[in-house]
């Protein structure tokens, strides 16, 4: 579960969006805060990504060109489960255009972390990553994180409206 990251000490945000305007937007909220981002257009350039860097979370459009981000999680798992578990799968926040009872039911199923609405308020979008690193990280960088690395948490299975529109399925 929680990595060490190799050559910087940034916690790093994968944003995988076809939109440039949103990975700006995103890359200036949370550079102050000291979070990385790493920008992919499509699901095979997010997946690509995911395998060849630390990912310490993934933000991913379910409709992206060539694979969407429900795609990208599940191939990273099958990936994940032929090799050894030294890079795990990103803990993931998933985007998408409507919050379909199918799309929440497979989400919850492939243990992703949120599931909020476009267009994204990114209010949400940051207390969402907040919540990851508190979780998946205990409140430190994932350089930082001792412990018991095979303790690992996973969505909970109800749902739940924050009042904004958004379902987060943590």
């Amino acid at each position: 579960m929680p990595h060490a990251v190799a050559q910087n000490h940034r916690f790093t945000v994968l944003l995988a969006n076809e939109q440039e305007g949103w990975h700006q937007t995103v890359r200036q909220l949370l550079q102050p805060q000291g979070v990385e981002t790493v920008s992919a257009r499509s699901g095979r350039e997010a997946l690509s990504l995911m395998e060849s860097r630390p990912i310490h979370c993934a933000v991913l459009d379910a409709q992206m060109p060539q694979l969407g981000g429900l795609q990208v999680i599940k191939l990273m798992r099958e990936l994940q489960s032929r090799r050894d578990a030294s890079q795990p799968v990103p803990p993931a926040i998933l985007l998408a255009n409507q919050l379909t009872s199918h799309l929440l039911h497979e989400a919850l199923g492939m243990h992703v972390f949120s599931v909020l609405s476009k267009p994204v308020d990114f209010n949400v979008l940051l207390d969402t990553l907040a919540r990851v690193l508190k979780r998946h990280y205990e409140n430190k960088w994932p350089n930082e994180c001792g412990g018991d690395s095979s303790r690992e948490e996973h969505a909970g299975t109800n749902g739940h409206s924050n009042g904004n529109g958004h379902r987060a399925a943590s």
